[in-house]
């Protein structure tokens, strides 16, 4: 029987039974981290590598053959928490590894779907997670499974038994905070942000001993707040997160300026740095917070050995519609007249693409990735917004009766031209492969104050479709030229992560339920398989005893239903679930 913060042991003979046939094998290292990318037989990273690229060189299941690509188990999470299942799992010597909603985390045989252990973290009564309680995945690191909690805790499971070796609490969750990404190991250490935007809270991205737990950096990232570094036992100071204190921010709001990185980092070795999106300052409400409010809305390279921010780039300076800039920065070469550019690309909630150079941050190129922008007409050549003051929700102390601004029309709607799912990079077709919505909302700002663990909003809202036959699009874009090469239109909007091979194959799924396997050149659909709820999962491929296998999750939540307004209509008939659906080539 399984029961809260417990585990199903593994009995004596399965142990045995494991240690023989090679899935009791030994740990992750570093190398094993660094190379994930490269590598075919497992999936040890979040992104399929610290560039998270989403890229994988196996070819097996390719456009000729993956038509015959079929089921071969399925494993369900079980209970009555079918909420949101937005975990990308992993692999490792026969072993998957998988989060589900609620906190919890599952071992499982990858050759036959059978259930190893299971760990069900005890939550507290008065979590606040903002948008449905959903866990995007764990991490390996030796011979741990590490992972996040809703009430803003990591936690280190052995990997053959699923009982806990470490746990440590990262923040408060009574004021807000929770943590809902996949951590990142980076030499060893595992380095995590937090979630809580809109309860006020303060963005903090922090880097623990992966082994032991023990605190090695924290880094904030609202300006004004100390970073602190950890030697031998002592805590010293490690500079502001870059400038004073309301240089860029009016007052105290700064002390509860938001700009949470809650959905994670990418590593990049060729130039030594984390790269993590924070998301909006808080409260929505701008024009209670004149100025740039750094480092909110931005993409920040910070130092892995010392969380210093080496460089930052702010996407939606004084953010007044809810732009969080944390979505992935995905490192990623090319040539430009004969020199090879380190280059770093992101498509952003506020509608742009941009191209960064990832050494030093520069502003390259951006573009418009969706089909309608309302609140900036372009970008300057530093890549700042153009903004258009009218589409600024207004005042509401200037209104009549001082409760309410008036209400402006923007798009993209603050769920994002592109939300938290990942995009993934073909190295082959030199393409992004990008999940996106067509959507906008109806938003007016209301006055507000900080109270510790309140919402922390100012503001109201309405989503809306754009278009009545289709809100997902994804999108095939070329970096270099911004050029859409393809597009797939689907009805519900697009809320699950992208893989992409060298077999020519892009897949997602949608919220309809389908696994969907594209042509990588051409966008045509080969592969269509629905697994009975929505897939709001990234999708892995790896390889077993020779043969290709790829797994989703599939379980229908997220955001959408619960902010999605009249869009949560189109989509109230959908399922909710919670399985893990495997498939491969017949032999």
């Amino acid at each position: 029987m399984i029961t809260a913060g417990k585990t199903k042991v593994l009995s004596l003979s399965m142990a045995i039974s494991l240690a023989f046939t090679g899935l009791a094998n030994a740990g992750v290292t570093n190398k094993d981290i660094a190379n994930d990318q490269m590598t075919t037989e497992d999936v040890v990273s979040y992104g399929l590598g610290l560039r998270g690229q989403r890229y994988s060189p196996l070819d097996k299941i390719n456009i000729d053959t993956v038509k015959e690509m079929r089921p071969v188990w399925a494993f369900s999470l079980g209970g009555e928490k079918q909420r949101g299942q937005e975990s990308q799992p992993l692999v490792k010597d026969g072993v998957m590894y998988i989060s589900g909603s609620y906190s919890r985390v599952y071992a499982i045989d990858a050759n036959t779907g059978d259930e190893l252990w299971q760990y069900d973290a005890r939550l507290p009564d008065g979590i606040m997670p903002c948008c449905d309680v959903i866990n995007r995945g764990v991490a390996l690191y030796d011979n741990l499974v590490i992972f996040g909690t809703l009430d803003a805790k990591l936690v280190a499971l052995n990997k053959d038994t699923g009982k806990v070796v470490w746990k440590k609490k990262v923040e408060d969750y009574k004021a807000g905070y929770s943590i809902t990404a996949a951590p990142i190991v980076v030499k060893g250490k595992i380095i995590t942000g937090v979630s809580g935007g809109e309860f006020g809270i303060v963005g903090k991205v922090r880097a623990y001993d992966a082994k032991n737990g023990k605190l090695v950096w924290e880094r904030p990232t609202v300006e004004g707040h100390m970073g602190y570094i950890w030697k031998k036992g002592k805590k010293l100071e490690n500079g502001i997160s870059g400038g004073k204190p309301g240089q860029t921010w009016p007052g105290d709001l700064w002390k509860s300026g938001g700009a949470a990185p809650w959905l994670g980092g990418t590593y990049d070795a060729d130039v030594d740095l984390l790269f993590f999106g924070t998301g909006n300052p808080a409260p929505w409400n701008s024009h209670l917070r004149p100025g740039d409010n750094y480092f909110s809305a931005s993409r920040l390279a910070i130092n892995p050995d010392n969380g210093k921010i080496v460089w930052h780039f702010q996407t939606t300076p004084h953010d007044g519609w809810d732009y969080d800039g944390v979505n992935e920065l995905i490192p990623f070469d090319y040539k430009e007249k004969g020199k090879t550019i380190k280059a770093a690309a992101t498509a952003d909630r506020n509608g742009f693409f941009y191209v960064l150079n990832r050494e030093n941050g520069d502003f390259i190129r951006g573009f418009p990735f969706v089909d309608k922008i309302s609140w900036a007409s372009g970008l300057d050549k530093k890549g700042r917004p153009l903004f258009i003051d009218s589409n600024r929700p207004s005042d509401p102390s200037k209104a009549k009766d001082g409760k309410k601004g008036s209400t402006v029309v923007a798009a993209p709607s603050f769920l994002g031209g592109k939300n938290w799912m990942p995009m993934a990079y073909s190295k082959d077709t030199e393409l992004f492969y990008v999940p996106s919505n067509e959507w906008q909302m109806d938003i007016w700002n209301e006055p507000t104050a900080y109270k510790k663990g309140a919402a922390y909003l100012g503001a109201g809202f309405t989503i809306k479709a754009i278009n009545d036959d289709y809100i997902g699009v994804l999108k095939a874009i070329d970096p270099k030229t911004g050029k859409e090469v393809w597009r797939y239109k689907n009805y519900s909007p697009l809320w699950g992560g992208v893989l992409t091979t060298a077999g020519n194959l892009v897949f997602m799924g949608n919220p309809e339920g389908y696994l969907l396997g594209l042509d990588a050149k051409t966008g045509e659909v080969k592969y269509k398989f629905n697994t009975g709820s929505g897939i709001v999962g990234s999708p892995i491929t790896w390889e077993m005893n020779g043969e290709q296998y790829l797994s989703v999750l599939s379980g229908w939540g997220g955001a959408v239903p619960l902010w999605g307004g009249d869009v949560a209509k189109r989509v109230k008939h959908l399922n909710q679930g919670g399985s893990v659906w495997t498939f491969k080539l017949p032999k």
